[in-house]
């Protein structure tokens, strides 16, 4: 699943591809900003890990859990 982090003061935004949950990334992102944690962790489905600053998050978008079709649709 896709995730998309929007930091303040940023002209771009963070995205990757992760294969965590939609409820695991959602109960992180809660976790850190409600937890008073300085970080939010999170590793993509390469095992990157990016940590970012909670105090500068303007955002952040949980895409969907779909599998990509391949081939033709009919």
């Amino acid at each position: 699943m896709e995730i998309r982090i929007g930091i303040l003061n940023a002209p771009r935004e963070l995205s990757f591809e992760t294969d965590d949950s939609a409820s695991e990334v959602g109960s992180k992102v809660s976790a850190a900003i409600t937890g008073g944690s300085p970080v939010l962790e999170l590793t993509d489905n390469k095992g990157a890990q990016y940590l970012v600053p909670v105090a500068g998050l303007a955002y952040v978008q949980i895409g969907a859990e779909e599998t990509r079709r391949v081939g033709f649709v009919a």
